[in-house]
């Protein structure tokens, strides 16, 4: 996924911090790819929806609704508005910055544990409704993207603070694989 560079005189929404560089496509690209393995293995867990893998963990019809979630409040955070995300304070952000980098360069999110906002007691009712509902919510995560990239701007996020859009987004994917090995351990 990385790059030398943008063409001279051009901005492809390229963001260089900690020798990373992810170009927005790109992203967006391998978020779709991660999207339809995720809607192939939400289709395999129809007959366990609501089932967590064990006492204590989420169904996937709850896990579901997380990546939602999270897909729907990350387009709010690229439009710059409102959203369920906590804001740290602004002293913080360069160091959790450097954990979002981290992450960006080793391709994978460490466990943690989510806020309120995001922890869903349910899901939707089907995997079918559940698949619609995570499928809309990268969508319009994808187009607030694009729109943010041609505006030459770039993310501001009241955790890691200023990002590139495509590292941005690149995050989001990486999201979605870390849970989808959740609904594997239920299958």
């Amino acid at each position: 996924m990385k790059h030398l560079g943008p063409v001279a005189g051009e901005d492809h929404g390229l963001t260089h911090k900690g020798g990373i560089v992810a170009d927005l496509n790109q992203s967006l690209a391998e978020n779709r790819r991660i999207l339809r393995e995720l809607l192939d293995t939400i289709r395999a867990c129809e007959t366990n929806w609501n089932q967590p893998a064990a006492p204590g963990k989420w169904s996937p019809a709850q896990i579901t609704e997380h990546l939602a979630r999270s897909l729907e409040e990350s387009a709010l955070v690229v439009r710059g508005t409102k959203n369920s995300f906590p804001v740290l304070p602004a002293f913080l952000r360069p160091v959790i910055r450097l954990f979002f980098l981290r992450i960006l360069r080793k391709e994978r999110l460490p466990r943690a544990r989510t806020s309120r906002a995001f922890n869903p007691v349910t899901g939707s009712a089907t995997a079918a409704a559940g698949a619609a509902r995570l499928e809309a919510a990268l969508l319009t995560l994808e187009q607030d993207c694009r729109t943010r990239v041609a505006g030459g701007l770039q993310v501001h996020s009241g955790i890691f603070g200023t990002v590139g859009v495509g590292d941005f987004a690149r995050f989001q994917g990486l999201h979605m694989r870390h849970h989808h090995a959740q609904y594997t351990r239920i299958l």
